[in-house]
């Protein structure tokens, strides 16, 4: 790669993309574009291929994806799948018709099986059953790589499947309801602290174990990939690290300031009981993560409060 080579990367503005674009950025690459919803649909295939006509990006990350917690996934299954699966096939196809040299695809740990042995590895895709609550989402995902694969044999390109763990950090999405547990549980301790709530009610029972990655550690995996000439074309990112949701609770709880009592409502699901990913490949790139997760809470928090007027709810 050359420093001025031209990356488009898609989601430019959302928690991977904004930290994928400052990485970029700080490795001195010149030439990053992206594109806002507005000035570009990427569900829309003749928009999507008239783009990458006009633009020739040389390399493409795909940070674009319709995400959420628990209760999105189960209230909007069908936007989930059609939406991902729209985005990915467009930009994949597109990036096959104009000659990209290298693309890499956004997936997401959800992709193995809800009881995968632990830690998951790469090679336990497809060997069990999804976990119920975000299946369709998580089926768009397997869809991306695979599609990477088939291109890559039929075509011989160069497209590699990355699959973060939970991420957090800045410009994350705060929403009650939509959101991840992170994000979630920072805006609803804040709120709780605010409103001088005696107690907050946690949704679960507070067992199930987490592992979760700040965006810019991410990032830095995204790029190590990137220039990277030799790739597996499947490849986990996370920090190895588990917490129980009742810990990172606690945790926020802390770096927020809230005094009050944690109650668990265990009516609402848990979701899979455990998940950790195997991140042996990466590693051997030279990659580790850096932020430690009370560190990156500190940030995060303090990004939330410096933009509150503006979070995504």
């Amino acid at each position: 790669m050359n420093r001025d080579s031209k990356i488009y990367v898609a989601g430019h503005r959302g928690l991977a993309g904004s930290a994928i674009l400052r990485s970029l950025k700080d490795h001195e690459f010149s030439d990053v574009i992206g594109r806002t919803h507005t000035e570009l649909e990427l569900t829309n295939q003749h928009m999507v291929e008239r783009f990458f006509g006009l633009e020739r990006p040389e390399y493409v990350i795909i940070a674009a994806a319709k995400v959420g917690g628990i209760k999105a996934n189960s209230d909007y299954a069908a936007d989930f799948i059609y939406s991902n699966i729209q985005i990915q096939t467009n930009i994949i196809h597109a990036s096959y018709l104009f000659g990209v040299k290298k693309l890499i695809f956004l997936g997401s740990s959800c992709i193995y099986p809800k009881m995968a042995p632990q830690p998951m590895l790469e090679e336990h895709l497809l060997s069990g059953y999804l976990e119920p609550s975000n299946k369709p989402y998580a089926i768009a995902k397997i869809a991306g790589i695979e599609m990477c694969r088939a291109y890559n044999k039929q075509h011989g390109t160069h497209f590699v499947s990355v699959m973060p763990t939970n991420l957090y950090g800045p410009n994350d999405n705060y929403s009650d309801t939509n959101s991840h547990v992170l994000p979630a549980l920072i805006q609803r301790f804040h709120r709780a602290k605010i409103e001088e709530k005696p107690f907050m009610v946690c949704w679960g029972s507070g067992s199930p174990k987490r592992e979760f990655l700040h965006a810019d550690d991410l990032a830095e995996a995204v790029v190590t990939v990137l220039q990277t000439e030799d790739m597996p074309d499947l490849i986990n990112i996370g920090s190895g690290k588990e917490v129980t949701i009742k810990e990172l609770s606690e945790t926020i709880k802390d770096v927020v300031g809230y005094k009050g009592e944690i109650r668990w409502d265990t009516s609402m699901p848990d979701g899979t009981p455990r998940k950790v990913i195997d991140c042996t490949k990466i590693n051997g790139l030279g990659w580790s993560p850096k932020i430690s997760l009370k560190d990156g809470l500190l940030r995060t928090y303090q990004d939330y409060l410096e933009n509150i007027n503006n979070v995504r709810t």
